[in-house]
């Protein structure tokens, strides 16, 4: 298969994009769902907490949305015309789009409509290719934004409902619900995310499907599931943990200014962008160079499991009455599980199925890329023009 061939929007990628958009949808009204329940039951702090969660994904990702839209109509290769409008609309009217939230729907919409035409009618195969080049630029900016949703929206939600459920023997249809699209689109998010990098970056090759990419699906799931187990556990020992993770979001947030990142043009939405991937932080290790990641990762790693095995310390000391239910005594098996396991893939992908060896950390969103275009901000979207332009 060609470089060209493997980089065509498949039908296979269209049916993933359309069940994204499945379970984004879900996720979305089921933690309102729970929201309004709460509010109904007068729980205002959890109803508050809820629906913050839902507000702040969504806001974070239609900022970048539409300055990614804005750039894309001033970049020359996205738009060698110079239109004033894309997708027919303004920067003015992208604006009040993504004010009314509509930017990931909208995004959705154009991915979907011209796929569908894309992969079930092809014709000339020099529009093909570029079509083709076009629709993976435009999945892997999809690809971003919805990363930066699930951190903000579906993995919080996560911590919330988890410690709701822990510390209360009362339980719902639609609380859930909720906990099972927050899960499932969180996991979507992270191996789309990364497959779209992957394939974003000349110098690494493309993730393999099948066992490499279970393995690695496995220890993200695994480390992820644990760490919000072990985090829910220690904030109903002490709601003070919130200040904890609160000094982990800033360490994070300082160190990626410390690095620094330089994954967008404007300053301002540069530090937006290091206070979303503090939050990543919080729960998962996240490469924000692209830079050998062997120390950083196993310093990070290292806190992982300390914090997983004093949160069963200190519940089996300090509140020993938890692990009368049913559902607490599961959690504990989950975060021995899922720590073992997840440290096991993590080791065995790296030592025996990572294509480029440990220097190199999919997860890296910046580093290294040759500029194409002065206001060329989306490392996503540079990297495919590079691809388009060799």
């Amino acid at each position: 298969m060609s470089d060209a061939d493997s980089e065509q929007y498949s039908k296979l990628r269209w049916l993933l994009t359309a069940a994204g958009l499945v379970l984004y949808v879900g996720d979305m009204w089921t933690d309102i769902g729970v929201g309004l329940k709460y509010f109904q039951e007068e729980q205002y702090v959890w109803s508050g907490l809820t629906l913050m969660f839902v507000l702040s994904g969504l806001f974070v990702t239609q900022i970048f949305s539409c300055v990614w839209y804005w750039e894309d109509m001033n970049d020359p290769l996205l738009n060698p015309e110079g239109k004033l409008t894309i997708l027919g609309l303004s920067k003015r009217g992208l604006a009040v789009l993504h004010v009314f939230g509509m930017g990931i729907f909208t995004r959705y919409y154009d991915l979907l409509t011209k796929g569908y035409r894309f992969v079930w009618s092809r014709s000339d195969s020099c529009k093909t290719e570029k079509m083709g080049h076009k629709l993976f630029c435009m999945a892997a900016d999809l690809s971003m934004l919805k990363l930066f949703e699930s951190f903000l929206e579906s993995v919080p939600q996560l911590l919330l409902q988890l410690y709701v459920l822990l510390s209360h023997d009362e339980f719902s249809c639609i609380q859930y619900l909720s906990v099972t699209f927050s899960f499932f689109n969180a996991s979507w998010a992270l191996v789309d995310y990364r497959r779209c990098l992957r394939r974003s970056l000349p110098h690494v090759k493309e993730m393999p499907s099948g066992f490499p990419t279970a393995v690695y699906l496995l220890y993200k799931l695994c480390s992820i599931t644990s760490h919000l187990l072990s985090y829910s556990f220690l904030l109903i020992l002490s709601l003070y943990t919130t200040v904890g993770l609160t000094v982990i979001w800033l360490g994070a947030t300082i160190w990626t200014h410390l690095i620094p990142t330089n994954f967008c043009s404007s300053r301002l939405l540069e530090l937006l962008y290091r206070a979303v991937t503090g939050v990543i932080f919080i729960f998962t290790f996240f490469n924000v160079k692209g830079q050998d990641t062997k120390i950083p990762m196993t310093i990070y790693y290292i806190f992982y499991c300390v914090v997983n095995a004093a949160s069963l310390v200190l519940v089996v000391f300090l509140k020993p009455e938890l692990l009368l239910s049913t559902f607490a005594l599961v959690s504990c098996g989950l975060i021995i599980g899922s720590t073992l396991l997840g440290m096991l893939c993590l080791v065995s992908y790296y030592l025996c199925l990572h294509e480029g060896g440990y220097k190199l950390e999919e997860d890296e969103m910046d580093g290294p890329v040759l500029k194409v275009s002065n206001k060329s901000s989306n490392v996503f979207s540079t990297r495919v023009k590079i691809l388009y332009t060799l």
